[in-house]
């Protein structure tokens, strides 16, 4: 597949850029054991991130990635930053890095914005990224409105750069699933909650494995901005006051530090647990090395191939219509 071909990799498989649980070591333990590890910069000064490259290139020799949020105040600083240190592999959210494509690409990165839409991975085609990675909103912490069984053949069939396949993927039927729907490499967070050296307070990963189906929630659609997460007091007061019509500068201050107080504390009270439907299906914390031979067992990883681009419905001109 295009993902581990490019990155020489054992599994086709990235972590997903999670902010406080995308640590410089934890990012370093995944790609020690085959896959992609990234360091999640979520909100981090410029100087955190540069450091925090430094610390994985101290505990690995391996291609790592950066997730850049691109809403973070600091995001031109952490751009040029990633360019002077020509990371291997920059993926992108909440925003589009158009004006950095250029800075990056020259500096020798790979590219992958992560997409809800497929006008959305068109528009990043068009800007030169390498590939896009296909979030479908199954996937834990802000989502879009696509599923994953949607979203994966419309984005591979209507672009011609690679998809990786994100959003509800834990077990290797998912990833044979995501393979035949187009996947060119997968991309993981949930399942990574579960891994033994994932860097989350115990309360956390206990929340991961107990988890049902109806346990799982969507906050934030209010403010514009769902978020999936687990149901507890936090999530419940904060969809209380999106009941009762807080305003969004209530709802934001609400948010603020939520994600840390799940990670670092296992706050119940003040914790936004993020995780995806996926987590329903996890019921063990495993090491990393086996947590990912579980996932890809039975799995035969086909070699990197796009097929023909096929233009989505509204293109199609009537003429290439089958009567």
């Amino acid at each position: 597949m295009w993902l581990d071909e490019t990155f020489n990799l054992k599994y086709p498989l990235l972590e997903g850029g999670m902010a406080y649980v995308g640590t410089a070591e934890f990012a370093a333990a995944v790609s020690e054991v085959g896959a992609l590890g990234q360091i999640g910069s979520g909100s981090m000064p410029a100087a955190m991130v540069r450091a925090a490259i430094h610390r994985v290139r101290e505990l690995t020799d391996r291609p790592f990635g950066v997730n850049v949020m691109l809403m973070n105040p600091a995001a031109d600083e952490i751009a040029g930053i990633l360019a002077e240190e020509e990371v291997p592999l920059i993926t992108t959210g909440a925003g589009s890095p158009g004006k950095y494509m250029s800075m990056w690409k020259d500096a020798g990165c790979k590219v992958i914005p992560v997409v809800p839409s497929l006008a959305l991975a068109q528009r990043m085609e068009r800007q030169g990224a390498d590939a896009v990675v296909a979030e479908g909103q199954e996937a834990g912490g802000h989502i879009g409105e696509q599923t994953s069984m949607v979203l994966w053949p419309l984005i591979a069939d209507n672009i011609s750069i690679p998809m990786i396949a994100a959003g509800g993927i834990a077990a290797p039927r998912q990833v044979r699933a995501a393979i035949e729907l187009g996947a060119e490499g997968f991309q993981l967070g949930t399942l990574f909650l579960s891994a033994e050296e994932a860097p989350i307070h115990p309360a956390y990963k206990e929340a991961v494995l107990k988890a049902t189906d109806t346990k799982i929630t969507v906050m934030g659609r209010t403010g514009g901005v769902p978020c999936r997460v687990l149901k507890n007091k936090f999530s419940r007061d904060y969809m209380v006051k999106e009941r009762e019509g807080a305003d969004i500068q209530e709802l934001e201050e609400l948010l603020i530090g939520s994600l840390r107080s799940a990670v670092e504390h296992g706050d119940d009270e003040k914790g936004a647990f993020m995780m995806g439907l996926a987590a329903a299906q996890i019921t063990e914390i495993k090491p990393l090395s086996r947590l990912l031979e579980d996932l890809f067992r039975g799995v035969n990883i086909p070699p990197s191939g796009k097929p023909p681009v096929r233009h989505h419905s509204e293109d199609i001109s009537e003429d290439t219509i089958v009567r």
